[in-house]
């Protein structure tokens, strides 16, 4: 067998061997060695204390426990839809925490885990505890679904066929060439499709998580237009980024949010907290 072909057999059986399931979609994702929970959750509850540590954290105030106060509600909506779909046990080894940091970064996470961050920066976006509620719900989406390990998996592949390609083609002179035509291809191609994938999915889930947890899923369209407003029109075009375009992504929330009432429903669900803005 050559050396390309014995390379693809081993990429491919490792593939085949490391898969996880998404509980939300049922599709099976890649889960390479070393991403699996048992790994990723401690490393994440250790840089979550080390940003902590190394930041000013809000505690005590009204807005800090609004971010507490709607994190809780979230997780507790994640436990419902996960139970009720033959996911019992699933958020097990979560250890959920909500904080609030004092910075004008624009922007919210969840790492794997449960370890949640929102900077005060991204409040006046929100505008409300809704608004909160959507950013809470997307955030929360992509460590359920275990974006961060399937990222950690395809770098990993990534780096596998770069290194497949360098043995291959044992071309010293135009390695270089190669590298990067092969890094721009996988990348554009294939790294930031993938991330943009996953973005669309945890709006899909964040949208069922905020209307479970008893907020009106069609502010999170409304959130993005302010997104989109606060960004001042300033964005690469979507094939060269990790996220869809603000349109795009607006659009599809519009249309996601008579299927999160939907689901609401199922878990009684019939009216939404009001919208009163900060």
């Amino acid at each position: 067998m050559k050396l390309k072909s014995k390379i693809a057999v081993v990429v491919a059986t490792g593939l085949f061997l490391s898969c996880a399931t998404n509980p939300f979609t049922g599709k099976q994702t890649m889960a390479l060695p070393g991403t699996e929970n048992s790994a990723l959750f401690p490393a994440s509850f250790q840089q979550y204390n080390q940003v902590l540590a190394e930041s000013d954290v809000e505690t005590g105030t009204a807005r800090a426990e609004m971010i507490k106060r709607v994190g809780q509600r979230i997780a507790v909506a994640a436990e419902r839809w996960l139970n009720a779909n033959g996911h019992q046990g699933y958020l097990s080894d979560y250890e959920w925490e909500y904080n609030l940091i004092d910075d004008k970064t624009v922007n919210a996470w969840c790492m794997p885990g449960g370890k949640i961050v929102f900077y005060t920066g991204i409040l006046p976006i929100a505008e409300s505890e809704t608004g909160v509620a959507a950013i809470m719900g997307h955030e929360v989406a992509h460590a359920l679904a275990n974006h961060g390990q399937q990222r950690m998996s395809a770098g990993m592949l990534q780096q596998v066929g770069a290194i497949g390609l360098n043995v291959a083609l044992q071309d010293d002179e135009n390695l270089e060439l190669y590298n990067q035509a092969y890094g721009i291809g996988t990348q554009v191609g294939g790294m930031l499709p993938f991330s943009r994938a996953h973005e669309t999915e945890a709006d899909k889930i964040g949208l069922y998580l905020m209307a479970i947890a008893g907020y009106n899923p069609d502010e999170a369209a409304n959130l993005w237009v302010r997104m989109k407003a606060a960004s001042g029109g300033e964005a690469p075009p979507e094939m060269l980024s990790t996220h869809p375009s603000n349109d795009s992504r607006i659009d599809n929330l519009k249309a996601l949010a008579p299927q999160a009432k939907a689901e609401a429903k199922k878990f009684g669900i019939n009216t939404f907290r009001p919208i009163s803005k900060f």
